[in-house]
């Protein structure tokens, strides 16, 4: 579970751990993970959006 991991890090940084939960997740590990950047949403399997406390 991550929220929001990329949103202090530069790019660079960013584009590790984004790297490291895909390879987490080809092993077979469920990542959940929060974020505001519809870029790194759709980079998902499955996405759930919440607006106002309610899904969308």
């Amino acid at each position: 579970m991550a929220d929001e991991p990329t949103g202090n890090l530069d790019r660079k940084n960013g584009t590790i751990i984004l790297d490291i939960f895909k390879k987490l997740h080809e092993k077979g590990s469920t990542i959940v993970l929060v974020t505001h950047d519809p870029v790194i949403g759709k980079m998902g399997d499955r996405t759930i959006e919440i607006m106002d406390g309610k899904i969308l």
